[in-house]
């Protein structure tokens, strides 16, 4: 079984006094002690994140690690076979994925999903697995820009948070870039079982995930079935 939880805001990238999605994460797992690894290069490793991962993870049923590829980086094929569940931070999307390729790790991460090791990660760490992702990577303006191309399909997260994510999804939509896209609220996450959407999870209030598309030159919006935890 293959599995991508896309994380549209939140987590333990805001506050460590919660762990319901990082818990969710770790139950999808068949494993009662998996190895998680974070991995935190959308935002240039900053420390501050790196410890909140640990101060949330350490606390849960797992075997947290971290990788840096600003340091000296370790054998990336040994340290990719030995996890369970790999967690892509936010941060500049852009920036990830070209030292990812640099390192191989884009074709790594296909390999272990392929594997049935559960992927997961919030903002650049959601629209990474996509075909195209709506990026704040640019300061002047939203932009789609390429990714991995797990999934098929397109992906915007913190579609309730941030003033520009509703506009450009629709300017993308109108003018052809894109027919739909998934679309993922902060406080939840759109969990993937075989490419296929299982269903949103809300973990911080009552958020939603949709399916936004145009039709007729008509923008649709298809929210999915939830759950909260």
């Amino acid at each position: 079984m293959r599995q991508i939880i896309a994380i549209g805001g939140g987590g333990f990238g805001r506050t460590v006094n919660k762990n319901h999605i990082e818990q969710y994460i770790l139950d999808q797992s068949s494993k009662s002690n998996p190895n998680i690894l974070f991995i935190p290069t959308a935002s240039a490793e900053p420390p501050d994140y790196i410890n909140n991962f640990y101060k949330v993870f350490d606390k849960l049923s797992c075997n947290p690690n971290h990788l840096s590829l600003f340091k000296r980086t370790p054998d990336l094929k040994t340290l990719f076979s030995s996890q369970d569940i790999f967690f892509i931070g936010g941060g500049n999307t852009k920036s990830m994925l070209a030292v990812w390729r640099e390192w191989g790790i884009d074709k790594l991460l296909r390999e272990a999903y392929i594997n049935g090791k559960i992927m997961s990660g919030v903002s650049a760490g959601a629209i990474c697995w996509f075909e195209k992702g709506i990026t704040d990577s640019w300061d002047s303006e939203l932009k789609l820009l390429d990714c991995l191309g797990i999934i098929k399909g397109n992906c915007c997260p913190h579609y309730d948070e941030e003033p520009d994510r509703i506009p450009y999804t629709k300017k993308f939509l109108e003018e052809g870039s894109i027919d739909s896209i998934y679309c993922i609220e902060g406080g939840s996450a759109l969990h993937f079982v075989n490419e296929t959407v299982k269903h949103n999870v809300s973990f911080d209030g009552e958020k939603n995930s949709y399916n936004v598309l145009i039709d007729n030159k008509k923008i649709l919006m298809k929210t999915y079935p939830s759950i909260s935890i």
